[in-house]
């Protein structure tokens, strides 16, 4: 199978309404890190060969902001603005994880929680 992009990068902006317990990407940056990883796919020439779309809802809201990364299926949360060069490096052109982002069981345990405190 051909894949038109070598990597496509997954930025949730999901806006819900300010009273949601579920909270938004969008309030928590999420577009400015979408913008960030266009900028650096430009900067890096690599348009057509990487893609960073803006996402609906990546079902992880109140983790912050989500940015999901495939074929390598890495899953980042809590991610901030200052994170994206890093994530950038490590993910896009070396083909790594950063660590400390990345959702594991424990994360998804964790937004198990929360949700359930918050029925």
């Amino acid at each position: 199978m051909t894949t038109k992009y070598h990597k496509h990068v997954f930025i949730c902006t999901n806006e819900r309404s300010n009273d949601s317990p579920r909270g938004d990407c969008i309030r928590c940056g999420g577009m400015d890190i979408r913008m960030r990883f266009v900028q650096l796919i430009g900067q890096y020439d690599l348009k057509g060969k990487i893609r960073a779309n803006k996402s609906g809802c990546l079902d992880a809201c109140e983790l912050g902001p989500a940015v999901v990364i495939y074929p390598d299926n890495i899953w980042y949360t809590q991610v901030k603005l200052e994170d994206v060069d890093e994530i950038f490096e490590t993910s896009i052109l070396n083909d790594g994880i950063v660590d400390r982002l990345c959702a594991n069981d424990e994360t998804w345990s964790q937004l198990k929680q929360m949700r359930e405190s918050n029925e």
